[in-house]
């Protein structure tokens, strides 16, 4: 048996693999005979999660997101969710039968898996990109994810934060907002593009289960439990190399084997490539020792790893910041990236970096076929590669620095506690001297962070929510006139906004001369958008405190109109009539309005009250007393309902009925 010497991305020499001898036998096919078996699988998954959100469309209420992630409701709430149910069923299961669904169930290895192939059609086979510390990263998002809301609620909290209490356990098996935990097309997109292709192309693929993934944070050491392993037959074994060849998970099979006697690399992840495709069907997958159980320190294997780092350990330790750092920097509050997009824009940025390190130290440094540098000169990839990493890491500086800004400010605004309803008002309560100081320095910092010319924020994300923050603290220190300001060019430059429109309202009618304003502007903003039905809700609930009765009735008209079919607004215009209308007719149309709402949503205690009020208005007491009745069998610890049956009584014992 012969051996061939590779060339890594730097040009430099690789290890060297076994390669077939000329006596030796040979498969009848290089590829996989089950990728496109497993293609196959994980193609359904993704039609199950397209069939399950198809279903939410349709119907409007669903079985709850099957994703690992919703565990996290488990842990820090309480809540079992179906993700969490099925998230325990896959780490349970791996410690028996090994990494298999990562292999087999992961619809982002799915995408990876895709990119990877689409490389190969174009002549391009990533080369793993080999980091000791960096991929230690999943591990530590997993223990972020899931074992620090754990440690923080009953380790820490008894000390800092003792009114939190644990809420016991509940189950949350279906939903009617399928989407709300879920990034939207402006973050889900680039998500994509960035954690499913771009990290396949630069670390090689399985490079974001490698480096960024936090389920593979636990699924990688539960596999050390497993005692279902990739497993050889020495006797048949040629060590042709051939299983490491085909490997999508970078794990050096061949060596394993010969070492070992199975596979024990964490990132094995159950493909069965490496099985089909031996030429004479050394390997199979069966029972096996536990890696944790195997002495690994001497092996020839454990040698040669530590031979084909790409990264010195001072690289190591730098790059490692720089992830950190780069983490850090993407998920604050200004952008809010997922944690799971932040790890792949975290992983890219720690490869990008290095290489362009790699540009200016080295003499010759390749990538994919291309010479970014060659005897000591840069060419003009070399340079596009410069100029791309300077970007990318003034980019993410950028960022940081504007998050670290948002970080300080939202301290400083956390100390402010003046309700909004005793800001927005006419008898405002004034804030304390100390309050103030803070109140002054967040907004500061905020303006800071607000978009030009005021502030230095370029992105379009998160301003709206900055200067919502900078009216409520303009509003504490008494400066309406700027807080206005604030929200009026908010408004006109983001676009109209419901919380934007809602903040105008407040301020203008927090001023007794302004109430003119404050009801034009609820009446120019809900007519452009009639469906705002918080803001709606919001305008009728102040024009009834100003006792602008045929207003209220007129708005809640508007929004049923808008929307004909909704309960929220059916209910808003039912009790404007039977409580403010002044004519029969329209108290009459109330009391319908309200039944239909009780035949919508039965068993509501309240709509059997409010029917019983507009009743009472009809001097029906006999059904008035029947419907409060039913009322207090559905509410029976309300005191609200039961002030209201004794008033209709006294009502009715007034009139002698």
């Amino acid at each position: 048996m012969n051996s061939c010497t590779s060339k890594n991305s730097d040009g430099a020499a690789s290890i060297s693999l076994p390669v077939l001898s000329a006596s030796a036998p040979r498969p009848t096919g290089f590829g996989s005979r089950r990728g496109w078996t497993r293609a196959a699988v994980l193609a359904g998954v993704w039609l199950f999660m397209i069939a399950h959100l198809v279903q939410w469309l349709a119907l409007g209420t669903t079985l709850a997101p099957i994703e690992p992630s919703e565990s996290m409701q488990t842990v820090k709430d309480g809540i079992v969710t179906v993700g969490g149910i099925f998230f325990a069923v896959a780490l349970l299961s791996t410690a028996l039968l090994g990494r298999w669904f990562c292999g087999w169930g992961c619809h982002w290895v799915a995408i990876q898996d895709a990119t990877a192939w689409a490389l190969a059609r174009a002549g391009i086979r990533p080369k793993p990109f080999r980091s000791r510390l960096l991929m230690w990263m999943p591990l530590a998002l997993a223990l972020y994810m899931f074992v620090w809301p754990l440690f923080y609620r009953f380790a820490l909290a008894p000390w800092v934060q003792p009114d939190l209490r644990w809420p016991g356990f509940t189950a949350q098996f279906t939903t009617d907002a399928f989407w709300a935990t879920f990034p939207g097309v402006l973050m889900g997109v680039p998500f994509l593009l960035v954690s499913g292709v771009l990290v396949v192309w630069l670390l090689g693929t399985k490079g974001y289960c490698t480096y960024g993934c936090p389920y593979g944070g636990f699924f990688a050491p539960l596999d050390e439990l497993a005692p279902m392993r990739i497993v050889v037959d020495h006797d048949r074994c040629h060590q042709c190399g051939h299983c490491t060849a085909v490997c999508t998970s970078n794990v050096r099979v061949h060596e394993e084997i010969r070492d070992f006697g199975m596979v024990v690399d964490v990132g094995c992840m159950k493909c069965m490539d490496c099985v089909s495709v031996c030429p004479n069907e050394a390997l199979s997958f069966g029972l096996g020792k536990p890696a944790m159980r195997i002495d690994r320190s001497g092996s020839r294997a454990a040698a040669s790893a530590e031979r084909r780092w790409d990264l010195t350990w001072a690289e190591e330790i730098v790059l490692a910041a720089v992830g950190v750092a780069t983490l850090l920097a993407v998920r604050g509050s200004l952008l809010a990236v997922p944690l799971l997009f932040a790890s792949g824009i975290a992983a890219c940025t720690v490869f990008i970096a290095w290489k362009a390190w790699r540009i200016l130290r080295d003499r010759s440094v390749a990538f994919h076929g291309m010479r970014l540098r060659y005897q000591g000169r840069i060419g003009a990839s070399g340079a596009a590669w410069l100029a791309c990493a300077g970007t990318v890491l003034a980019g993410v500086a950028y960022v940081g620095a504007l998050n670290g800004i948002v970080f300080l400010a939202e301290r400083a605004d956390a100390r402010v506690t003046l309700p909004a309803e005793v800001i927005f008002n006419e008898d405002a309560q004034t804030a304390s001297p100390a309050m103030e100081q803070d109140a002054r320095r967040a907004l500061s910092l905020y303006t800071m962070v607000s978009a030009p010319p005021e502030g230095w924020n370029a992105i379009p994300f998160g301003r709206q929510s900055i200067d919502l923050h900078r009216a409520y603290l303009s509003a504490v220190v008494r400066d309406m006139e700027g807080a206005e300001r604030i929200m009026r060019r908010s408004w006109e430059r983001d676009g109209h906004d419901e919380a934007i429109a809602a903040m105008i309202g407040r301020i203008a009618r927090s001023l007794p001369s302004r109430r003119a304003d404050a009801i034009a502007w609820y009446d120019e903003a809900l007519g452009a958008h009639p469906e705002w039905q918080r803001l709606r809700e919001e305008q009728v609930t102040w024009l009834d405190q100003q006792d602008e009765y045929a207003r209220v009735i007129q708005s809640a008209r508007q929004g049923l109109a808008a929307r004909p079919d909704d309960l929220l607004a059916m209910r808003r215009l039912s009790l404007a009539l039977v409580e403010r209308g002044t004519m029969p007719l329209e108290i009459e149309e109330g009391v319908e309005l309200i039944r239909r709402t009780i035949a919508m949503a039965p068993n509501n205690g309240f709509a059997h009250a409010a029917l019983a009020r507009g009743l009472v208005r009809q001097e029906r007491w006999d059904e008035a007393e029947a419907e409060f009745r039913r009322a207090l069998e559905l509410e029976p610890s309300s005191e609200v309902i039961r002030s209201m049956a004794e008033e209709a009584a006294a009502q009715r014992a007034a009139a002698g009925r």
